[in-house]
């Protein structure tokens, strides 16, 4: 795919970037080895300063920052706005809290025979990330801030459609006084991605992004012995029990399901409620999927913008087109626009069963699918019954359920009478085919870490 700004809205090709050449490359991972050496020598306290600095820059660009993301990849422009706001909190707390995250921990040295001994946490060196563009500042920032406060330095490998975005906080990182080569953006194809991991100078590697390209770049990980993080895909759980406020559940489940225009990995996307309130759970959901508003991003009364690129519009029709071949009812939506642009209506489907594609594959768009059970233990299975496990949402006003719903579910992240979502100050991923590793709080902070214990001799 071509490196190019190019707007859903219309299809049409905004802005084209060459591929860095091998020369510029090489540079940029020279620059990257020397500046990782000087971060290092940083202080937590001066990295704080840089950071809270740049959370500064984020909020004095914040209109122009959102509506680059916009124009790269069609989200509201109020959900830009917001995603920028979320870079600068994110900022901030690691401002405040990393030097305490990094602060050497002592244990009783007696216990181990020693004078002294504890752990510390030092920077591993040059950090490649390789991003997606559903949150092309969110998710870029959600690797870079805590990785930078770490000490190390970070090299991005945006995706080809967001280059505008990822040249911005590039340049904004540098405005905000790190040090030359703490962060570089990197317009290279996929295709190249392994050999600068393979690189001496790169020590590390972190990818959000579909599971073929998790698997491809865990291998080349194994491969090179480089530490690795990944945040792969998600088909989550959005579980509604009889006890739960069906009303509030239903127009949370809606947001959940379309936010982002339904491109998120920790988008509610299976919904599987009880019989006993199924009826009214969908009859809510349905009207409130089918009343949001699809249109131009940048008009502020849309709720649901185009799709990101023709693929993506493409493989969700795909999709959906797919399970009504095998049977299953579509409540509303379901059809393409005949219209420029990249443009997928919120949808609903029912009866849905193993032989559809939607049964065990992510949908990336703004489709639910609608699941009926009659029993804690089937919603349980039912939603386990996937190859991720990235976030899930339960909706019960019983403490006992809830525990249980906790305590059983094969999730990263399990929420309880809300939407997944992601904060600075807790840990963020999942297991099963939706990666490993953590992001944000202090063990995300600690994952790009050399966690070296000191052990110091008595007399």
């Amino acid at each position: 795919m071509p490196i190019a700004t190019t707007s859903p809205v219309t299809g049409e090709v905004i802005e084209t970037f060459d591929e860095l050449p091998a020369e510029r490359l090489e540079r940029c991972l020279e620059l990257a080895r020397v500046g990782a050496a000087t971060m290092a020598a940083t202080s937590p306290q001066q990295r704080a300063g840089w950071m809270s600095a740049l959370a500064t820059l984020l909020d004095a660009e914040a209109d122009d920052l959102a509506a680059t993301m916009t124009t790269e990849m069609g989200k509201p422009l109020a959900a830009s706005r917001a995603e920028v706001a979320k870079c600068a909190a994110a900022c901030r707390f690691y401002a405040r809290h990393a030097a305490g995250f990094l602060a050497p921990e002592p244990v009783d040295a007696a216990a181990v025979g020693a004078a002294a001994a504890y752990t510390v946490y030092q920077p591993l060196g040059p950090v490649l990330a390789v991003m997606p563009w559903n949150f092309p500042l969110w998710q870029a920032a959600r690797f870079a801030v805590p990785a930078l406060m770490a000490g190390n330095v970070g090299l991005l490998k945006p995706a080809s459609n967001v280059p505008r975005t990822a040249l911005r906080l590039a340049e904004l990182i540098g405005r905000a006084g790190f040090p030359a080569g703490a962060f570089q953006t990197l317009l290279i194809g996929a295709d190249q991605v392994e050999a600068v991991l393979a690189d001496r100078r790169v020590a590390a590697v972190t990818l959000t992004g579909s599971e073929a390209a998790g698997r491809a770049v865990a291998a080349a990980a194994g491969r090179y012995l480089k530490k690795a993080v990944l945040e792969l895909g998600g088909s989550d759980p959005f579980i509604v029990m009889p006890s739960a406020d069906v009303a509030r559940a239903a127009a949370v489940a809606a947001t959940a399901r379309c936010q982002n225009n339904g491109q998120s990995c920790i988008a509610a996307k299976r919904f599987i409620v009880h019989t006993e309130v199924y009826p009214a759970f969908v009859r809510a959901f349905v009207d409130r999927m089918a009343a949001l508003r699809v249109g131009d991003p940048m008009d502020p009364d849309t709720d649901v913008g185009p799709l990101a690129t023709r693929q993506v519009r493409d493989d969700v029709a795909g999709q959906v087109a797919d399970a009504v071949r095998h049977g299953a009812s579509v409540l509303c939506g379901g059809t393409v626009p005949d219209r420029p642009g990249w443009w997928y209506p919120p949808t609903v489907l029912t009866g849905i069963t193993p032989p559809m594609r939607i049964w065990s594959e992510e949908v990336f768009g703004p489709v639910a699918a609608l699941y009926r059970v009659d029993s804690a233990a089937e919603a349980v299975a039912l939603a386990n019954g996937t190859a991720f496990g990235l976030g899930a949402s339960v909706w019960s006003r019983d403490p006992e359920e809830c525990h249980r719903f906790v305590t059983d579910l094969a999730a990263g992240m399990v929420f309880t009478n809300a939407m997944v979502a992601s904060y600075p100050q807790l840990p963020f991923g999942g297991v099963k085919h939706s990666g490993f590793g953590r992001e944000l709080s202090a063990h995300g902070l600690g994952e790009f870490c050399n966690v070296k214990t000191v052990w110091t001799a008595p007399g």
